[in-house]
């Protein structure tokens, strides 16, 4: 998932009453007990709905590749940019920070090569998790002669200034997983985006659990677009199922600190029942959790990360993975070729979000790859798989 790096910002999880109580972790992200708060500043109630209809939307484009497929596509003209090739792209990089960043540029990168007979540079820069960085990054590239930038930022409104002077020294700009507050980019490439995860997976951990019983969220970072809207749409749906939201915590995507966080809530209430992650890369430690304190693994979700495909199905979990699938890593350089080509394309560019259920498990489950993989790559038809991902 979502890739996210560590940076200080403060909560945006509020707590309901005046004087909040520490958390068990001592986390200030939430006071125990406090149900889900305020709702984030993020949550923009049109765009909630828009995404919550393209659940059930039919995609366009070639069924056997999800990564170029769009939903309800509005197509914008990129005349302008047609130039010929082969070209120079050139890449900013939020991080390289967790599996799912890892995985997603392992697959950018097989993407260039299968497209190396249109591409004779591609130049990539890592920000390693740094606002500062990345915008000095960016205004670096504007003066080594990219023929189109692609952006996956590190935070949404710091980065907004760089990606549109970008925009403004005449570069197609393709941003992509997170986004920036302003329409500049030619296009904006995603899945569904955060509602549509924390929805599927907050309904389900409602649907699951007993009526009113305790849930536990577990978050990694404040101030990341796709992570609030995950965030805000669990919100609704918890409010809506009047379950007991005991707390709200950030783990820094740490399977360490997510063991003792929910360690610390076992001891404190002795039964959880319910719990959801805005990010699956730490779902393994908190199924660890539950077991090494002797108590059942409550209804969760994780995401498609394979370790905890095979928990799951190992340990006969009761659990959902809504999917922020990896193979959106190979859309930017296709929609880049496309833009250089004069070709339209979609704006925004929505991709589908599978889901993996009880019932499909086992298609994804994959014993020849790595815990840390995942199953959504989208990746088996490109060069170097599958030793690229190993």
């Amino acid at each position: 998932m979502a890739a996210i790096a560590a940076v200080t910002l403060l909560s945006l999880a509020a707590c309901a009453t005046d004087e909040p109580a520490a958390s068990p972790s001592g986390s200030a992200s939430a006071a125990t007990g406090s149900g889900t708060g305020d709702q984030s500043k993020f949550f923009v109630q049109a765009d909630y709905d828009a995404e919550l209809a393209l659940l059930d939307a039919a995609p366009t484009g070639p069924a056997d590749k999800p990564w170029e497929q769009v939903l309800n596509p509005t197509m914008v003209d990129t005349a302008k940019f047609k130039k010929n090739g082969p070209h120079k792209i050139c890449f900013s990089n939020a991080a390289l920070n967790n599996p799912w960043r890892q995985v997603g540029f392992k697959t950018m990168q097989a993407e260039v090569e299968a497209q190396k007979s249109r591409i004779k540079e591609f130049v990539h820069v890592d920000a390693e998790g740094k606002d500062q960085k990345q915008i000095a990054d960016i205004n670096d590239l504007l003066g080594k002669g990219c023929d189109a930038l692609i952006v996956s930022p590190n935070t949404t409104a710091t980065l907004t200034p760089a990606v549109e002077a970008a925009c403004k020294a005449g570069l197609p700009v393709v941003v992509f997983d997170r986004g920036v507050n302003t329409k500049c980019p030619v296009t904006f490439i995603n899945p569904i985006g955060g509602y549509g995860f924390g929805h599927v997976g907050a309904e389900f951990v409602s649907q699951k659990m007993k009526p009113g019983g305790k849930v536990l969220a577990l978050r990694i970072l404040p101030g990341v677009d796709v992570l609030e809207t995950r965030w805000s749409a669990a919100k609704v749906a918890f409010d809506k199922a009047k379950v007991d939201v005991v707390g709200v915590e950030f783990t820094d995507g740490d399977p360490a600190k997510t063991k003792k966080i929910v360690d610390d809530y076992i001891q404190r209430y002795g039964t959880i029942d319910g719990v959801w992650m805005d990010a699956g890369a730490v779902a393994v430690a908190a199924v660890e959790a539950f077991q090494d304190a002797g108590k059942p693994v409550p209804p969760m979700n994780g995401e498609d990360q394979l370790d905890f495909l095979k928990i799951w199905k190992d340990k006969k979990l009761t659990a959902i993975a809504p999917t922020y699938p990896t193979y959106q890593w190979r859309t930017p350089i296709i929609a880049a070729l496309q833009i250089l080509d004069g070709q339209q394309v979609s704006s925004p560019w929505k991709l589908p979000q599978p889901t993996v259920t009880q019932d499909n498990l086992d298609q994804y489950l994959d014993a020849g790859m790595p815990p840390l993989h995942y199953a959504m790559c989208g990746c088996t038809d490109l060069p170097g798989y599958p030793q690229r991902w190993k």
